[in-house]
């Protein structure tokens, strides 16, 4: 019988950032970008896509846009804590950790208008338990011009 490999937490870090970068099909669709990712903050890049358009008079992000970016740079985070605290492990037994991590609740207050040429999102953690981490996510245009920030509650265990 062959023995499963065990992975580290920096090799589970990196399949979690391939894993939302270039195997969810709505981040593809996205066009998002994860620029930096470790246990303590990540950044996601979006480039301006008229296909993002909410408004076609202003040309400002679609709200949709911005919660779903803010969603997703909030669970990365989550997920990433969690895979700090990791030592190492098999593939098999961090997928069913995976399957049981997503977003309970998420508040967003809008700012401004999303205009821009590119929005980076960034998430830290604010607080983390056996069960529930609470990430604090925003997100900026290139600009530095606050978007909109938000509130996410992930379930991590």
């Amino acid at each position: 019988m062959a023995e499963e490999a065990l992975f580290t937490s920096q090799q589970l870090c990196e399949y979690v950032t391939d894993l939302f970068r270039d195997r969810l099909p709505f981040n593809r669709l996205l066009g998002l970008q994860i620029s930096q990712f470790d246990g303590e903050g990540v950044e996601v890049r979006l480039p301006w896509d008229d296909k993002l358009m909410g408004n076609p008079i202003q040309k400002i992000l679609h709200g949709g846009v911005t919660a779903s970016v803010l969603d997703t740079v909030g669970g990365l985070m989550a997920i990433l804590h969690v895979v700090r605290d990791l030592r190492e492990v098999s593939l098999e037994d961090f997928h069913r950790k995976l399957s049981k991590i997503g977003t309970i609740d998420m508040r967003i207050d809008y700012l401004r208008p999303g205009k821009g040429s590119e929005f980076i999102a960034t998430a830290s953690v604010i607080r983390k338990g056996s069960r529930v981490a609470v990430c604090r996510m925003e997100l900026h245009n290139q600009d530095g011009e606050h978007i909109a920030f938000g509130t996410g509650t992930y379930m991590v265990g």
